[in-house]
């Protein structure tokens, strides 16, 4: 079956850095939209980043400049490298695949991982 394993998620002072990873079974990878979302308490989920399979990538406003979305075919592996964090990133971050296109996400969905940002 389809499994998408987030990791990397924690507690760090704002200015600090993560990077989550997304570890992808059960598809074939290179042909999947790959894909970052967060839910905060109290507000809907909404899209942080996504890449497509050719690579190309788009972002949220709020973390342009200060996220980078990327992807490893190899390892079948999506990563957020999230710089210079906010109190207002804290929330789950959930990766999520979808076939061929950005347009497409949501077909799976990881179990979330926890990013606070606090000092």
């Amino acid at each position: 079956q389809v499994q998408l394993v987030e990791s990397g998620g924690g507690l760090v002072q704002p200015g600090g850095s993560l990077r989550l990873s997304c570890a992808a079974s059960g598809i074939i990878f290179r042909v999947y939209a790959m894909g970052w979302y967060r839910q905060a308490p109290g507000k809907q989920r909404e899209l942080v980043a996504g890449i497509t399979p050719g690579g190309s990538v788009n972002y949220a406003d709020s973390v342009k400049g200060r996220f980078t979305i990327s992807r490893d075919n190899a390892k079948s592996t999506v990563y957020l490298q999230m710089n210079s964090l906010k109190p207002e990133d804290t929330a789950v971050y959930y990766c999520t695949a979808g076939v061929g296109s950005l347009a497409n996400l949501g077909d799976y969905w990881g179990q979330g991982t926890q990013v606070t940002v606090s000092s």
